[in-house]
């Protein structure tokens, strides 16, 4: 019987791979992955926005009520959880299990943008509040157009004239998480091309069919703990298991698609992500972003993302995903999530239907000069958002990430999206946590913990030095 198996050859899998090799060398760990290779679904570059989402610039990680006062909880506590997985990265390159930092992520400025009195004021109060944080040190703001002109060249060529204002934060990231899931599996035992076609419990742990999707010979497999990271045929998985703690989930899929830049002068002149504010009444998976890439050692201008409606749960899924994932156990919270969702819905739907024109027009707010012939229309990933049954028994749409364990700790699956693969390792070590409590509370698992991730248990935003000295120490590793 093996340890472990975990299900899924993206981000989240081989991270926890990773620290579950480095916490204890002698687990037997298996990885299951029915396409051809790891991270070809959500964790490929093209399919994400490759955002090191840190509240920098992402204006929906900090909310302002209705009296005007803005929320920056949630910024602050993502600019930790990233400061977690970037500190295990460099570990592990500084350790030769990883290959150097530049192959997979690259310092790209992070700024927001907005236009208009109101969103201006409402910048200046969230800059203000986060600027008392050691984790945004370095964090500017102006409303002066030639300085934006000098940050946002492309955004402010061709602008009306109108309040406006940016932040901006130098050393903001873009990661390439596909070529950093491949990197991190590298040496695992991952079988690729193999489907997963049902788990349920065994003694001493589950069983596995699985399926070589080649040849069609099935086969099983054992193992004391199961997680599921299967993006969105997690749900599906996660149901056949049968734990209770499973039922009343739902899914909703959302698909994406950018613009993508073609013009070599053009992307050269810009080098920032810069987000914006998603327009009233849109969901928070609508900001719309200009960004920066680096993939495959090039560099690449996108803008997006456009959503859409879709039924299936992956770019390489079923049609028939969705009405699949419906049962007993879930079609109330589903029904009523979706009836309280009626305006998500034909958001979907109505952007789904827009022209290259509609794109345009949109990409024009944030690029007022954009050539129809510079850009073309690319696929991204589909997205899928989690629906939960709540005290009354309906459901809710929720627009984070749940880790839903068994009451043993012996199957974990992760469900939902944003900000998913930034906080990966913060995501893991909680996982890890309700899964091996009493390994994770031990002496030894705690100190490799803080060995790998020297602000494991501790927190930045509290303690000015130790963020000063983390920050250091992966500026210094990129010289």
């Amino acid at each position: 019987m093996l340890d472990a198996v975990l299900v899924g050859a993206g981000i989240m899998s081989a991270t926890l791979a990773a620290l579950l090799r480095k916490l204890d060398p002698s687990l037997k760990l298996e990885i299951y992955e029915r396409l051809d290779g790891a991270a070809a679904e959500s964790s490929d570059a093209w399919n994400n926005a490759g955002t090191g989402h840190s509240g920098f610039c992402e204006l929906n990680y900090t909310p302002e009520a209705e009296d005007g006062t803005v929320d920056v909880s949630k910024a602050i506590r993502i600019a930790e959880q990233y400061e977690l997985s970037k500190q295990l990265w460099l570990s592990l390159v500084e350790l030769g299990d990883l290959p150097a930092r530049d192959t997979f992520v690259r310092t790209v400025p992070h700024l927001s943008f907005v236009r208009g009195e109101d969103d201006v004021a409402y910048l200046e109060q969230r800059w203000a509040k986060l600027s008392r944080s050691p984790l945004f040190q370095g964090f500017e703001l102006s409303e002066d157009p030639s300085q934006l002109a000098e940050w946002l060249p492309l955004v402010m060529e061709g602008r009306a004239k109108e309040p406006v204002a940016a932040t901006s934060m130098a050393t903001g990231t873009d990661v390439n998480f596909g070529a950093l899931t491949r990197a991190l599996l590298s040496g695992q035992a991952l079988h690729c091309g193999h489907e997963v076609l049902d788990v349920r419990r065994v003694d001493g742990g589950w069983e596995l069919d699985v399926r070589e999707v080649a040849t069609g010979s099935e086969r099983s497999v054992r193992a004391r703990f199961v997680f599921i990271g299967a993006g969105g045929y997690s749900l599906p998985l996660l149901e056949k298991s049968g734990i209770p703690e499973a039922k009343g989930y739902g899914a909703f899929p959302v698909s994406g698609q950018w613009l993508k830049c073609t013009n070599r002068e053009v992307i050269a002149r810009h080098h920032a992500k810069v987000y914006g504010k998603a327009a009233v009444g849109t969901p928070p998976m609508s900001v719309p972003h200009l960004d920066t890439r680096w993939i495959a050692g090039e560099r690449h201008l996108l803008f997006g993302p456009y959503a859409g409606i879709t039924t299936k749960f992956l770019k390489e899924g079923s049609w028939l995903d969705l009405l699949k994932s419906v049962g007993i156990d879930n079609i109330v919270p589903v029904l009523r999530a979706g009836l309280s969702s009626i305006d998500l819905t034909q958001y979907l739907i109505g952007q789904a239907l827009w022209s290259v024109e509609d794109r345009l027009d949109l990409l024009r707010e944030y690029c007022p000069t954009a050539y129809e012939g510079d850009w073309e229309v690319q696929v991204a990933g589909l997205r899928v958002q989690v629906i939960q049954r709540d005290a009354s028994g309906g459901g809710v749409l929720k627009f984070g990430t749940e880790v839903v364990t068994s009451a043993d700790g012996s199957i974990a699956a992760l469900l939902g999206a944003s900000p998913g693969a930034s906080t990966a390792v913060a995501i893991m070590l909680e996982l890890l946590e309700r899964c091996f409590p009493e390994r994770m509370a031990s002496s030894a698992w705690q100190w490799r913990c803080a060995e790998l991730m020297p602000s494991f248990g501790k927190s930045l935003h509290a303690d000015a030095k130790l963020c000063r000295e983390m920050r250091a120490r992966w500026a210094a590793a990129a010289q």
